[in-house]
């Protein structure tokens, strides 16, 4: 711990209004005249689109004198054509605001067209690098009401949209503060019909934003505290979750929880998240999956930088293993026990571009949270030891 108080700073934030609770996706209408929505555009991806859940809430506002558009074309890993062509969906109908329903895929997509509608310049423009947000023109922001179909990403509570560059095959981060949902429904009823990978997947997901905050260095006992709470819930119900899927108790926590790691993350990710999103892109893993087989590897490189918070997280979950051994216990039977692959060969990944991934990740933004230094002989290491199966621990 830092002896340094002139060390103990930060400007902190935190999210949007949110509404929790199971059954409350009937109040979308009253949220949307709220915000003054009159013609909103609803977009999800092609799963959901055609299911009860997105016909009910349209009607639902139809009822409501609400007349609302539909945009579903999303795809795993959205990429800018998603974005452009839900642009011209939003301006051919003349809609007035966006409501951004389903996975992480469909929040970031309908996040990044509430963003773009009133841009003149290309998304890329608004990568999160340095002052690049103040290009944007706030004003054209549309509002977003965020409806989290799944418990992973939390980009309900986020300011940012992952969006795959096709030219060039990267994931760039999109940010602007007004990205921020105006108000999020979380109804865990909503994630009922989720299959039980996806439900894990989802919810390493979920783990992976509240370690990485955790294990970020710098000043933040506000994230530190919201992770560390975080990772119980993970811990007490992600296996409730995937088990027996109509179990609300477990789907409204790890709904919660899913919304705390997106809100710690503001804090930092780091290797786990860098090596992801470039493997996302070159490979269309899924995110989740991808963050949950190299969490082992990611927390084996940083061991030593990380030994002190690992032993007070391992005293917090009461693990039967102190310190960060009895982490690495918990995380590896986690995964066992919800059908987690352990390398990522068994996800489909190849040690054919590993110089090529290894610098992708080097450049991506999260690998500067990470809490040991990393480029992109450390990061190609860690993608290897992920191949392979390689743990010291």
């Amino acid at each position: 711990m830092t002896t340094d108080a002139a060390a103990l700073k930060g400007n902190w934030n935190y999210p949007t209004s949110l509404k929790f609770g199971v059954g409350r996706i009937k109040e979308l209408p009253d949220h949307c005249k709220a915000l003054g929505l009159k013609r909103p555009l609803l977009i999800t991806d092609p799963g959901l689109a055609g299911l009860p859940m997105i016909k009910e809430a349209i009607a639902r506002n139809e009822a409501a004198g609400i007349p609302t558009g539909l945009y579903s074309e999303v795809q795993g890993n959205p990429v800018g054509k998603n974005v452009d062509d839900g642009v011209k969906v939003y301006k051919a109908g003349n809609h007035d605001g966006v409501i951004a329903f389903g996975g992480g895929s469909a929040l970031d997509a309908a996040k990044a067209v509430a963003l773009m509608v009133g841009q003149t310049r290309p998304i890329w423009d608004f990568e999160d690098i340095g002052d690049w947000w103040t290009r944007v023109n706030a004003a054209g922001i549309a509002p977003i009401i965020a409806v989290p179909t799944t418990s992973g990403t939390g980009s309900e509570v986020g300011r940012a949209s992952v969006i795959t560059d096709e030219s060039n095959h990267t994931k760039k981060i999109i940010f602007h503060p007004k990205m921020l949902p105006a108000i999020v429904i979380d109804d865990p009823e909503l994630t009922v019909g989720l299959p039980p990978h996806i439900t894990a997947a989802t919810g390493m997901d979920a783990l992976s934003h509240c370690l990485e905050a955790y294990c970020a260095p710098g000043f933040h006992p506000l994230a530190d505290g919201i992770a560390l709470e975080g990772m119980r819930l993970v811990a007490e119900n992600l296996p409730a979750a995937v088990k027996d899927g109509k179990n609300l108790v477990a789907r409204a926590n790890m709904m919660a929880a899913a919304s705390m790691g997106a809100t710690a993350f503001q804090k930092g990710l780091g290797g786990m998240h860098a090596i992801s999103h470039p493997l996302g892109a070159l490979y269309n893993t899924h995110h989740g999956l991808t963050n949950a087989v190299v969490m082992p590897y990611v927390l084996d490189f940083n061991r030593k930088a990380i030994d002190e918070r690992m032993t007070r997280l391992a005293r917090f979950l009461g693990l039967p293993t102190p310190g960060f051994k009895g982490v690495m216990e918990w995380v590896l039977q986690l995964r066992k026990e919800i059908s987690i692959p352990h390398t990522l060969r068994e996800i489909g990944v190849d040690d054919k571009r590993v110089d090529e991934v290894a610098k992708a990740a080097e450049a991506d933004p999260s690998a500067g949270g990470n809490p040991i230094k990393v480029g992109a002989n450390e990061l190609g290491k860690i993608f290897v030891a992920g191949l392979n199966g390689t743990l010291a621990a």
